[in-house]
């Protein structure tokens, strides 16, 4: 059930029915979650590029870098060719 507010009184006016321009119909909660989560997704995109001119070209890099990291990982970790620590 949708309940209906009256913006000029502030009160709730479930069987009452006002001018369609003077009253807001809430959404249901699940609708509502949905909604604030797609705000919240794009004000953080939004955030994470202020000042990016090219926001693709920026993941691209981090994408690649963290593939070279990957990759050295594996190669150090499974080679044993690399440099070694010798104490003493």
């Amino acid at each position: 059930m949708t309940r209906r507010w009256n913006k000029s009184m502030g009160m709730c006016l479930p069987c009452l029915g006002g001018a369609p321009d003077d009253v807001v119909v809430t959404p249901d909660p699940e609708m509502r979650r949905r909604q604030l989560a797609e705000a919240a997704e794009k004000r953080q995109k939004e955030t994470t590029y202020r000042g990016v001119k090219n926001p693709e070209g920026v993941e691209r890099k981090k994408k690649k870098q963290e593939e070279i990291e990957k990759q050295a990982m594996n190669t150090s970790s499974s080679g044993g060719g690399g440099l070694k620590w010798q104490v003493g």
